[in-house]
This record gives C-alpha cells, structure tokens and sequence, in this order.
C-alpha cells in the first residue's frame, strides 16, 4: 500500500525530495510500469514521487543540432507524433508504435521505458541504434551516459540515489544514414516481445561506412552485433552481405530460452529478421507500412499548472467536482468504483491488458487501472457513465444497440471509451484506424466484427455531422 505521495512542481523539489527520502521512494511518470511492479513485488515501495507536474521542465522534443532531444516527459504518443523524430529517427518511432497499446502509449514516457531496463523494453533497442544519450541529474550535478553504460545489467540501470533522467537524445539519421526497427511478437499488439532489431547504417555511395545492430531478447540486456556490423563496413548492401551479415549476427548471439520462444528458434528468426531490415534500407522501404497519421486516442487538451496534493483528490469527472478521501493508495480504477461510486469501468487484469476499465484523463483514453489515483488532482474525468453528456446517447453507444455489439458487457464500456475517443479525434475514421484503437481491448465473448461494425457507423455518422453544410442558392 502507497503511504505517501508527493507531487512536486518543480524539478529541484523534486530532486529535493529524492534525497530526503534516501532511496526509499520511486518517481512515477506514466506509471505503466510501476504500478504493475509495485503489484509483483519488483522493487518495491510505500512511497511515490509523481513528477508529472514537471512538464514546462520536462515534457519536450527539442532539435539539437546534429541530435534530437527528449525530456524525461516525452511520451510514446509524443514520439509518434513528432515530424522531427520521424525524419530524423525513424527506428525510435518505429519501436514506440510497437509498445503496448493506445491507452499505454497516451502515458508511457521513452524515459519510464529505459529506466526499467528490460531487453524486451522495445524502445531501448531503438536508442542504443541511435547512438543514444542519457542525462542524469542530482541536486549537485550533472552527467551524461551512452544509453549502453546506463543499461548495466537485466533490470538495473547507473542511476544512483538522489539521481533522475532529465532527458535522452539521439543522434540523428541525416542524409546518408538510414534505419529501421523490426519487432516480432506473439500477436499485433499489447505483445512482449519474442526478438527486435534495431539497425542503423550509414552509407557512403554504394558502402556501408558505419553500422550500429542491436538486438532485444537475446541477453540480459540489449545486444550489440559488433560481429555483424565490422562485416558490413566497407561492403555494398547487396543479397550476399545481407545473408552474409545475418549468419554472423546468428552465430554471434547466445540468445535464451522462455516462455515465448527457444533459444533454436531466437537464433533462426535473428537471422531472417536482420537480413529483412537490411534488405528494406537497402530498397529504400524501411518506413513501409508505417501510418502518416498515427491513431493517438488523445485530442488537444488545455495545459493546467500542477495543483498542490495534501491527501484528498478533488477532481472534475463527468462534468462534476468530485473530492475523493482515502483514495490516495489506489489505481485510479478503484477510486472511481470504491470512491466515486461509479462502476463502468471493469477491472479485467490490473495490468494494462485488457482495456475494459479505459476512460478518458484530461483528454487522453488510458488504462485506469495503471494510473495512480492522485493523478486525476486537479484533472478533468471522463467516464462511460458521462459520455453521452446532455444527449440521451452518444452515437457510438446507439451503433452498439444498433448493431448488436454487446454480449456479456463486461468489455463493452471499455471498448465504448477508447472508440469514442477515435472517433473524437479523427471524425470519419476507417476500418485500420478502429482495429488500431481497439488493439487494447480485449473481448471475452470474441464479438469483434460486430463491435468494428458499430464503430464503422457512427464513424459515418459523425462525419456527416462535421462536413461542411452546401449553401442553398438564394
């Protein structure tokens, strides 16, 4: 149970803070980590640190010159949505579509990703391709770290106490280097990896001049194929090399073996994986497949200063003022349910999986059982129970009626929320952008097609309701 939180609002009291508590507290951000550790066991603590008041220090993509620089803030969605990382580190951006689902990605910041230091964490292979850097600071000082030497080990990273990530860059493609980041899960989406890769090559004419291979889920931390790259300097990137370089990168590896592959089977998919992402630079189709305009499950929200938080929670949902007392411990989920008394939203899996307690948090639709419940302080809250606001029903519950899409109902409010949402932020939305919305949300009855259907009309509806009115001639 969360003893205390603390929500500071500048960087130095956070820092502050930090040492105060002398490494008995853990920041959170996104938390889509930590509050599935925090319920495992893995490294635990009775006391939160929430910096995601820090945003005017923290939350930024800045262009650096030769590097691109993102504050400890950055989400996945943030990544996504960025021009400059798109140009110019396709391979990050490449790996935060791959990460979870919409509502992980709407919170989950790249920093949380790397401090948790799993190599199966999709964005770390990326970083260490991209010749990644991470900035440390202390109340005292400051440092600077390749991505490799703060990764030290599975799960353990070169933070010390009192010590924060402030932000990571990465070096920039440019004109003559080309990447790519290649992920093979168990199915599209919420997957842990099984194998990523992660190449960056500069060319030099037809040569390759430089290379930059790493690999997730072959070793305790993420693996550099220096093997593979010393064969591709100098080389043309044509079939021979390619098959050549993949051999080597196999046979280099002593991948392991777990529940969602053998360690035979890592070391064959390595080889396929490596010779496809240098065949798709070599072709010049290494952002294939990769959508010009990312579903987000988020729309433009007005920036609140941070709110001081002494224990209650007060906070606007559906419209009302609400003040939760001793919430201060649980998910957001709980609250809403044990506090608010409202109880649309379903607790399927407590880890961000299954989507059925989805709501919306100053605009954005996330996995409320992942969010901590001081979070919604001062935030605004939107919940099935007020989605259709003044009208009797929104259009997408109508479709649903319509359609026939509820079954048993347990996954329905959740797929409701997260449907919405896409349809409020793109009006009109096709069939790929509804399976994307919905990747999060599981349904136990396996009624997908009527669910999609629902989704399709009101989609339809709703752009009729925005496009533009004819003027009738006088």
């Amino acid at each position: 149970m969360i003893e205390a939180y603390m929500r500071p609002t500048t960087l130095r009291e956070a820092l502050e803070l930090l040492v105060r508590e002398g490494g008995h507290a853990r920041l959170v951000a996104g938390g889509t980590d930590v509050l599935v550790e925090l319920q495992r066991g893995v490294k635990p603590t009775r006391r939160l640190i929430d910096v995601t008041g820090l945003r005017a220090e923290l939350d930024f993509i800045n262009d650096a010159g030769d590097r691109v620089v993102l504050g400890a803030l950055a989400t996945h969605n943030a990544v996504l949505a960025s021009p400059l990382l798109r140009r110019d580190a396709l391979p990050l951006v490449q790996a935060c579509v791959e990460v979870g689902a919409p509502q992980i990605r709407t919170r989950a910041t790249v920093a949380g990703n790397v401090v948790t230091a799993s190599p199966a964490n999709d964005t770390i292979s990326a970083l260490y391709a991209l010749d990644a850097q991470v900035e440390l600071v202390s109340l005292s000082s400051s440092r600077t770290l390749p991505v490799e030497d703060f990764c030290t080990g599975f799960r353990t990273t070169a933070l010390v106490a009192g010590e924060m990530i402030r932000s990571i860059s990465v070096r920039k493609l440019g004109s003559r280097r080309r990447g790519i980041f290649i992920k093979l899960g168990l199915r599209r989406a919420q997957a842990i990896s099984v194998i990523n890769v992660a190449v960056v090559v500069e060319l030099e004419g037809a040569r390759v001049r430089d290379a930059r291979i790493a690999l997730g889920c072959v070793a305790p931390t993420i693996f550099r194929a220096r093997t593979g790259e010393a064969a591709l300097i100098g080389a043309p990137l044509d079939r021979a090399t390619r098959e050549r370089v993949a051999g080597l990168v196999a046979e280099e590896i002593k991948p392991i073996d777990d529940v969602r592959g053998s360690a035979g089977y890592r070391r064959t998919t390595v080889a396929t994986l490596i010779e496809r992402a240098l065949e798709r630079i070599a072709d010049g189709t290494e952002a294939a497949g990769l959508s010009d305009v990312p579903v987000l499950l988020e729309t433009a929200w007005p920036s609140q200063p941070a709110q001081t938080f002494s224990g209650t929670i007060a906070t606007i949902i559906n419209g009302k003022p609400y003040r939760l007392e001793g919430a201060m411990h649980k998910s957001l989920l709980d609250a809403l349910r044990e506090n608010a008394g409202l109880t649309g939203a379903k607790e399927g899996c407590a880890e961000g999986e299954c989507g059925a307690c989805t709501v919306w948090l100053d605009g954005k639709a996330v996995m409320s059982c992942l969010v901590p419940a001081p979070q919604a302080h001062g935030a605004q809250l939107t919940t099935i129970e007020g989605l259709a606001g003044d009208a009797e029903l929104h259009p997408l519950q109508r479709a649903f009626i319509e359609r026939g899409a509820v079954q048993c109902g347990f996954c329905i409010p959740g797929m409701i929320m997260a449907g919405a949402k896409l349809i409020d932020e793109r009006p009109g939305c096709d069939l790929d952008d509804a399976q994307t919305a919905i990747s999060g949300n599981i349904c136990r009855c396996t009624g997908y097609r009527k669910i999609l259907d629902a989704m399709s009309d009101a989609a339809a509806e709703t752009a009729r309701e925005h496009a533009p009115k004819s003027k009738v001639p006088a």
